[in-house]
């Protein structure tokens, strides 16, 4: 449905149908799992498997097919109104993300989320949506995988709007986008919780990071700078201090002035800005996947980019199982555990939805899917502890 009844391009449309080989044999989303016509089907799935939460994610470009409220896409309105009143129906709590990778591409052609214009754009949108769907949906999530967006997106190039600006693009991005998300929450606070009563956080992605060498210091440091680079780089602003870590911080700092920057590539909030970023989450969502083994690395900083900066790289242990056909994705529960440790421990023991979870196979996966089922048990299992 990526064109359909109304729907503007978002910078995936323009990504995918750019071609040369920016996805594996040059696919594209203009149909994928087609949920856009097969939503009676997912909603029989839904009831089949007794889920009494489900999440997805509204497109900005099918609701606001420009990116503004300037014009509201009505069908794009209605077609999101029946997902949600069919859940209602069945018992089924909505869960409601609102950026979900597909920026506007009129809004990415404007700057995107480099230009501090895109703070009140994106304000503006989720107001929106408080205001339409509110009335129903009581879980909301502002930007799913910050890091994801920043890294991928505006650091390597490797997913769109694939722009390669390594050192300054992903901390640029970040920067706004974290500004956007509080923004929203105090929108929220103020405008629309006092009658509709819900929730506000992000879904922040993350390994489990285990030093390669535990009896190492340099490994021991180079892990703690990956959850710093990782996790910690959008939940400390937002659920401690409204300010980056100090590792994060003094790292980017250090690297900059051998660059010969004047300041460090890192931008800074100002006072104001930390008093209104900190504690703008009502919970704290988490996409894990997988466990790293981490060891230092130093490397030449003569041109800037975020793993020279970070100085610390991924090291597979060929003892973890893998997923099927799948030899970068390891299998291994127990990290989940450690995180969510981790994140009782260092952000006030907030409450935890875990926001996507699993593993992916080689296509097509078995149907005799005794490896899954088996994830999962363990999943569950190291979840209780």
């Amino acid at each position: 449905g990526w064109d359909a009844d109304g729907k503007g391009p978002n910078v995936w449309d323009t990504f995918t149908h750019q071609g040369g080989d920016r996805v594996s044999k040059n696919q594209t989303g203009d149909v994928a799992c087609g949920s856009y016509t097969l939503w009676e089907e997912d909603l029989k799935c839904i009831k089949q498997l007794g889920l009494t939460h489900y999440r997805f994610s509204l497109s900005w470009s099918r609701l606001l097919p420009d990116g503004t409220t300037g014009f509201i896409n009505q069908k794009g309105v209605d077609y999101y109104d029946k997902i949600i009143d069919d859940l209602f129906a069945n018992g089924v709590v909505p869960m409601v993300t609102l950026y979900h990778f597909d920026l506007p591409q009129r809004l990415e052609d404007q700057g995107g989320w480099r230009s501090g214009t895109i703070v009140e754009a994106f304000d503006k949108y989720a107001q929106f949506c408080f205001r339409t769907f509110g009335d129903r949906v009581k879980l909301w999530l502002t930007i799913n995988e910050p890091y994801i967006v920043a890294t991928e997106g505006y650091e390597k190039g490797a997913m769109a709007p694939g722009l390669k600006e390594p050192g300054t693009g992903a901390y640029l991005t970040s920067h706004n986008m974290i500004k956007a998300h509080a923004k929203d929450w105090h929108s929220y606070d103020l405008l629309f919780r006092g009658k509709q009563n819900g929730l506000v956080s992000l879904a922040l992605n993350s390994d489990w990071a285990e030093p390669l060498d535990t009896t190492c210091t340099a490994d021991q440091e180079a892990a703690k700078r990956h959850m710093a680079f990782c996790l910690d780089w959008f939940a400390r602003p937002i659920f401690i201090d409204g300010d980056y870590p100090a590792i994060m911080s003094s790292q980017i700092s250090a690297m900059s002035k051998k660059q010969g920057y004047q300041s460090s590539r890192l931008p800074e909030f100002t006072e104001e800005e930390k008093m209104l970023i900190k504690g703008t989450a009502d919970f704290f969502a988490l996409n894990y996947y997988t466990t790293r083994k981490i060891k230092h690395q130093e490397r030449a900083y003569n041109e800037p980019s975020f793993s020279a900066d970070k100085e610390a790289e991924q090291v597979a242990d060929p003892s973890w199982p893998v997923a099927t056909g799948n030899s970068w994705l390891a299998v291994v529960p127990w990290g989940l555990r450690k995180l969510l440790k981790y994140i009782k421990e260092t952000y006030n023991n907030p409450i935890i939805y875990i926001t996507e979870n699993g593993f992916s196979q080689s296509d097509p996966a078995p149907l005799d899917d005794t490896q899954r089922w088996e994830y999962f048990r363990l999943t569950l299992l190291e979840i209780l502890k």
